[in-house]
């Protein structure tokens, strides 16, 4: 099994449609013990979700140094060791989205950065003895193309940018440990963070006009599938990495459609094939 005997904390989980909650459950399915984490309103939520799946919940905000250490302890106590972690934490306040990049307040924009971005660097060097411990393990956190602009998505889009080059020196710096650090640029999909953007439409309609591969915005499971390959032994030399989960959106051209299907063969040519 691709995961067999790993040990994996899972941030994140707040609904079925959520990517944390997809690769929690194949990661289950592929033999590891996975515990998540889960705070404030949202706690009793994932608390419900990790009994469906059979998995420990704890209480953690990432922004919370105390509950870090806390989740960090206990960790210690019971694996000893860390295989894996996702970081599947983003949040803007409604000031820092959807055309308020010109009038956020710096408030609202340092709890975008915190949470978004410092967060992921917080973690890393908080778990990073117990991921030592593993013999490296690998950390994966969750982007969104932040290469060009995304209407309404403003400071997030930023936060995401900022992500991206987090992960780059995250990676160097725990890279001496034998520890891994990307991320997955997913395509859109109808989660929780997604319904806090209320240009999303517009994210939907450019991934049907352009995905090559086409794109199901109400399933996790590819997202989930790559999250599961980062934690695994089969991509040893990859860090530093983004790598695109998208249907192929981020190769294509802004004027460029995605191909109309293949014609069919025609009968006496299939039956030959």
């Amino acid at each position: 099994m691709l995961l067999e005997r790993k040990r994996l904390l899972v941030t994140g989980v707040v609904s079925t449609k959520s990517i944390a909650h997809a690769a929690a459950r194949l990661a289950l399915a592929e033999g590891a013990e996975v515990v998540l984490t889960g705070f404030g309103r949202g706690l009793r939520i994932t608390e419900r979700l990790g009994e469906s799946l059979g998995c420990e919940v704890l209480e953690m905000d990432v922004t919370a140094p105390e509950q870090v250490s806390a989740v960090v302890t206990h960790l210690g106590a019971k694996w000893g060791a860390l295989d894996g972690l996702l970081h599947a934490v983003a949040y803007a306040p409604a000031n820092a989205l959807d055309g308020g990049f010109l009038t956020a307040p710096w408030e609202d924009v340092a709890t975008a950065l915190h949470v978004s971005t410092y967060s992921f660097a917080a973690l890393g060097r908080e778990f990073a003895p117990l991921l030592a411990a593993a013999g490296g393990g690998s950390i994966v956190g969750l982007d969104f193309d932040a290469e060009v602009v995304w209407p309404g998505y403003d400071w997030m889009g930023v936060a995401k940018a900022g992500l991206e080059s987090c992960a780059r020196y995250l990676a160097h710096a725990l890279g001496p440990a034998g520890t891994r650090v990307n991320l997955i640029a997913a395509g859109p999909l109808r989660t929780v963070a997604a319904g806090a953007i209320k240009s999303f439409e517009v994210f939907e309609s450019v991934w049907q006009e352009r995905a090559p591969l086409g794109w199901d915005d109400r399933d996790a499971t590819a997202v989930g599938r790559a999250i599961c390959a980062l934690w695994s032994e089969w991509l040893p030399g990859v860090t530093g990495e983004v790598i695109h989960v998208d249907g192929g959106v981020h190769a294509i051209g802004g004027t460029v459609p995605k191909p109309a299907p293949a014609a069919e063969a025609e009968p006496e040519l299939a039956a030959v094939r």
